[in-house]
């Protein structure tokens, strides 16, 4: 069966980016290997890159540099070696995971976390983590975020406090920590990139099971690429057409599609020590669940 049109332009506008390899390793880990047990056989990865025209050699010094950078661990059985995420990885992850799949919180208090974070060898790993959480930045070592976002480990011994976000100091303060003009602008592309696989599942055509994992995984590569650094803020405090709502209704629309076929080629396809990946948790299908 060949390839839709609509996913061959994602993979070639893949193609055209900076290699983007290992995020796109942790991609697959944190949505499709974390629910079935956490380990996958080096193998089962390959052959998803190879259907991505990736070379196996790029695809190994990721998951080495991976590995080395604290957020894969592997295991040698014999001459296979498999691979899950270290605790590094869990920890960003689990945090990215709510982020990424749960409804944007409906209970906001009103105030922000603000958070000092002091000269030191570590601030640059708080910096990355802070970003990756979500939190913004309206001066050097100054970080903010709706209060209630878990504060990463990376930032632990920063200062704390909590401000308002009613009056003019706050509303300046907001304006000032994220570039919401610059994530609108990339949930519009992510929209316009992915619309067309939506449309196309629309009318009901049919994918492989590898063409479903591949659209999975690259939509879920290049939504968190986005939602990630959004703050999800209360509606009250977001632009009137901000499009972060749309985004998250397109990515569930295409990702409950997809997840189905996707999961039937890791059942098929999926291996870790111990033989066939055990089957995905109830989680799979609460992920992108409207808000009540």
């Amino acid at each position: 069966m060949p390839q839709p049109a609509a996913l061959s332009r994602i993979i070639h506008q893949l193609k055209r980016e900076p290699s983007r390899t290992g995020s796109i390793v942790i991609t697959v880990f944190g949505d499709a290997i974390v629910p079935r047990g956490g380990s996958v056989w080096l193998g089962t990865l390959l052959e998803f890159f190879t259907a991505l025209d990736i070379d196996s050699g790029v695809v190994r010094t990721a998951m080495s540099r991976l590995a080395a950078d604290g957020w894969l661990e592997r295991e040698k059985v014999g001459r296979n070696s498999f691979y899950r995420l270290a605790e590094k990885g869990r920890e960003t992850f689990a945090a990215a995971t709510r982020h990424i799949y749960d409804p944007p919180p409906s209970d906001w208090s009103g105030r922000f976390e603000l958070l000092l974070i002091a000269n030191g060898e570590d601030r640059e790993a708080s910096r990355e983590a802070l970003k990756n959480a979500g939190f913004g930045s309206p001066l050097p070592g100054v970080w903010v975020a709706p209060s209630g976002v878990a504060v990463p480990q990376e930032a632990s011994r920063a200062i704390r406090l909590e401000v308002s976000a009613e009056d003019d100091s706050g509303r300046r303060l907001l304006r000032e920590s994220w570039p919401l003009e610059r994530t609108a602008d990339a949930y519009l592309k992510f929209m316009k990139t992915f619309a067309p696989l939506r449309d196309w599942i629309g009318r009901r055509e049919r994918l492989t099971d590898l063409d479903a994992f591949i659209a999975r995984i690259l939509l879920i590569h290049y939504y968190r690429r986005v939602v990630l650094r959004d703050p999800l803020l209360p509606a009250k405090l977001l632009p009137r057409d901000w499009p972060g709502s749309a985004a998250r209704q397109l990515c569930g629309e295409i990702y409950r599609a997809l997840l189905i076929p996707s999961e039937q080629w890791l059942d098929s396809h999926g291996t870790n020590e111990s033989g066939p990946l055990p089957q995905a948790r109830a989680i799979l299908s609460r992920r992108f669940a409207v808000a009540d």
